[in-house]
């Protein structure tokens, strides 16, 4: 199975960018559609963005479509999440998630999270 380790969290003014990574190690990397979600306080966790297995296809929710790019660096194994314009509603934490070939929206359907990076963003 996959493992993942999310980095690039921090605190940013509104309207700032952070760049998410997610490092894979163990199980074939470009087996496995990746996505990231978020989990604020009080809240479900939600679904940010999503990206197949080959790169060539990406999902976005609707709240973040336009200001978030997700991305993978196959030979890295690799993802990555630039965020740009961000508001105090994106603030969470955000985590990567491996699911096997296909990704999906719901995050019970995912094989293996990382550990979570803070992404805190001031009005």
């Amino acid at each position: 199975q996959v493992q993942l380790a999310e980095s690039g969290g921090g605190l940013v003014q509104a309207g700032g960018s952070l760049r998410l990574s997610c490092a894979a190690s163990g199980d074939t990397f470009t087996d496995y559609a990746m996505a990231w979600f978020r989990h604020a306080p009080v809240q479900e966790r939600e679904f940010v963005a999503g990206i197949s297995w080959s790169g060539t296809s990406t999902i976005y929710a609707n709240s973040v479509k336009g200001r978030f790019t997700a991305s993978r660096d196959k030979a890295k194994n690799t993802v990555y999440l630039p965020m740009n314009r961000l508001k105090p509603a994106d603030t969470g934490v955000y985590y990567c998630a491996a699911r096997w070939r296909g990704y999906s929206v719901h995050p019970q359907e995912y094989d293996a999270w990382g550990q979570g990076t803070q992404v805190t963003v001031s009005s």
